[in-house]
């Protein structure tokens, strides 16, 4: 990842823009989670229904902790377990949240990434950013900088250049309350 990419994309994120970038085992598509205008942008870009919420990654739970309903010891022990790492988890948050970004849910789905880039984004965005497969509503997601570049082209503010993580499905989603694997 080149310095003067990164410093574009986090340029992006706090003017209100849409960057695509690596995960563990796909592109994101991601924004400030606290633009509604950013948000409504990625559901259009892919041509996604509205209800279906969105994940936030982060570089560490601390990020999170301002999005998410308070803690129970239960819940802490398994983030512990799977984070970081390509694990997301389906968590009660807080109302102040975008509906946008929660699909209208009181859960809100998170992940604290190990993924270099999505590490290196959040830090110097200073929290975490949405991430929702770079690909357009039911197809194939890019796994490539130059897959995303030419799907997305201008639609995107930034592409961050790099490759991404070694799964090769998206992260499972586990609801922290159940334990139910919901991907």
């Amino acid at each position: 990842m080149k310095e003067d990419n990164l410093r574009e994309a986090i340029a992006a994120l706090r003017a209100g823009g849409v960057i695509s970038y690596p995960t563990e085992a796909v592109f994101g598509l991601g924004c400030d989670p606290h633009d509604e205008p950013a948000l409504s942008r990625i559901i259009s870009i892919k041509g996604r229904a509205a209800h279906k919420g969105f994940i936030l990654i982060a570089g560490s739970l601390d990020q999170l902790l301002p999005f998410l309903a308070p803690l129970q010891a239960a819940w802490q022990a398994q983030f512990d377990s799977v984070w970081p790492g390509p694990v997301t988890m389906v968590v009660p948050c807080t109302s102040g949240n975008s509906e946008l970004l929660t699909g209208g849910r009181q859960t809100l789905a998170v992940r604290v990434s190990d993924h270099p880039v999505v590490q290196a984004l959040c830090e110097r965005f200073g929290g975490p950013i949405v991430s929702t497969s770079a690909n357009r509503s039911g197809q194939e997601p890019c796994r490539d900088t130059a897959s995303a570049t030419q799907l997305f082209g201008t639609e995107v503010d930034v592409t961050v250049d790099g490759k991404v993580g070694t799964l090769s499905e998206p992260t499972r989603i586990i609801d922290v309350r159940t334990g139910q694997r919901l991907r």
